[in-house]
């Protein structure tokens, strides 16, 4: 295909783009009158416009100069562009599949997913020391990773400077002066003597200066530092035990979503190398450092190893469970993401669409917490949405802010911002919180009074009491409409 080809297959594809946009542009609305349709009907032009480029106004009709179309009338008892919405045909909105849901409040659990490692527990670890200077008459046949049992031989160590101090021992025992006894014996441990080797010299009455070196639990050997006929010095480690009867899941929390994880959590998790089986345990800690390179952080989950059927270095993914509580939510599939903030079609009365930003939260099961910008009760378009966000940008419609008033279509409402606090105050019609965080609306944790609407909200709450609350921004100050007790924690 030479370069005048590929120019005009170009041109084609461009007029084609064109036109598809205009059949979308025209969705809802009737067929465009002509000049003297316009000119004899009984309802006033404001003025002409290209549906293309809603921006710009005419004084007549004609062909638009941007494409070969004719120009739209814009009515007056149609209102301005943008006022209350784009308007679709019931028959359109019907042909589109057009499917509507309610805002709902209900209990929103906080569960999240996370892939993790076993690593040995750390807090389960012995150090095997030489107690005195010597030298490694035997070893056991051990090597780094086995396993072994409580009380199982490392190896025999000849240790000289013990001979002499058990002879004076068996000496001074042999005077039989209790006290003098008791404080050769006090000798002998100070020298780094085990009772149990004490006790042996005691009823053979013979020095033995040949001491076993076993391990003081049972575990993994992890490193094993002594070989036959070296010389070994006091306190130098011998080998180093990590107990097996419990393990660390380290599971990999994105940064985003930390703040749903706390100590003492439950958390279930899921290894490939026994499928269909759940182990259970709890957050012991949250480590204090971010992964750069990940963005994530370390949780650390203890599990029962019975068995030592968990081996370090296995994967798992990792189920973080926690209370479950109130929040207003619409179905995922309802929430338009455009990369610089997330809307929704509200609908309202007469067929009418609003987009309208909200401020999201949590996601769960096809769910979408909504933290600002919807009310409960409105309406919302749940298929067929992107197609009325398409008419509405064409038409010059601008998406509602967050923070601006919202409306639900069956009767006006405040938007309802959710938070946890402490109950300080209460009075008939007030009540004195310290409050977390309102990020909806900018407002940093502090202390301050409601009004309750209706005060029976605080019936059987007290001083003290931990509670999530809702509350609206009204021209007389913020109002409490919902109050609950959280369970202690």
């Amino acid at each position: 295909m030479n370069r005048a080809q590929l120019v005009l297959s170009a041109a084609v594809i461009a007029v084609l783009a064109a036109a598809g946009g205009y059949g979308l542009a025209q969705l809802g609305r009737p067929p465009a009158p002509t000049a003297a349709a316009a000119a004899s009907s009984d309802r006033k032009v404001l003025y002409w416009y290209d549906p293309m480029v809603p921006a710009q106004h005419f004084d007549k009709p004609g062909k638009s100069p941007f494409m070969d179309m004719q120009l739209q009338p814009r009515y007056a008892d149609e209102g301005p562009t943008g006022a209350g919405g784009v308007r679709i045909d019931p028959a359109a909105v019907q042909s589109l599949g057009v499917r509507l849901v309610s805002v709902q409040r209900g209990e929103f659990a906080q569960n999240l997913d996370a892939t993790g490692v076993l690593d040995f527990n750390q807090r389960d670890v012995a150090i095997v020391q030489a107690k005195a200077a010597g030298f490694v008459q035997r070893v056991y046949a051990r090597a780094p990773g086995d396993v072994v049992a409580a009380g199982a031989p490392i190896a025999d160590l000849l240790i000289p400077s013990w001979g002499g101090a058990q002879v004076e021992y068996l000496a001074v025992r042999r005077a039989g002066d209790p006290a003098l006894e008791a404080a050769a014996r006090q000798r002998l441990m100070l020298l780094g003597m085990p009772p149990g080797l004490i006790d042996q010299v005691a009823r053979s009455s013979r020095p033995r200066n040949v001491v076993t070196v076993a391990t003081p639990m049972g575990g993994v050997i992890q490193t094993l530092d002594v070989r036959q006929g070296m010389t070994v010095s006091m306190g130098q480690t011998l080998a180093q035990i990590a107990g097996v009867a419990t393990v660390w899941l380290n599971a990999a929390v994105p940064e985003a979503q930390a703040g749903q994880v706390r100590v003492g959590q439950p958390v279930g998790a899921e290894l490939a190398a026994f499928p269909g089986e759940a182990f259970n345990g709890r957050v012991t800690a949250i480590l204090p450092t971010t992964q750069a390179d990940s963005r994530t952080l370390t949780v650390r989950v203890e599990l029962a190893n019975p068995g030592g059927r968990l081996k370090p270095g296995m994967f798992a993914t990792v189920h973080v469970g926690g209370a479950a509580r109130p929040a207003l939510f619409i179905p995922s599939e309802a929430v338009i993401r455009t990369g610089k903030r997330v809307l929704v079609m509200v609908a309202g009365e007469g067929g009418r669409f609003q987009p309208v930003e909200v401020q999201p939260g949590r996601e769960d099961d096809g769910r979408t917490e909504i933290l600002a910008g919807l009310s409960e009760g409105q309406k919302v378009v749940a298929s067929g949405q992107f197609l009325i966000d398409s008419e509405a940008s064409l038409a010059g419609i601008q998406a509602k802010p967050l923070g601006a008033a919202s409306a639900p279509a069956t009767k006006a409402a405040s938007t309802l911002y959710e938070s946890r606090g402490r109950i300080e105050a209460l009075s008939a019609g007030s009540i004195t919180l310290s409050h977390a965080p309102v990020p909806a609306i900018g407002w940093p944790a502090m202390t301050m009074t409601f009004k309750l609407d209706p005060p029976a909200l605080a019936k059987d709450l007290k001083v003290g009491d931990q509670v999530a609350f809702g509350f609206e921004q009204r021209p007389d100050g913020p109002v409490v409409r919902r109050l609950v007790k959280e369970a202690a924690r």
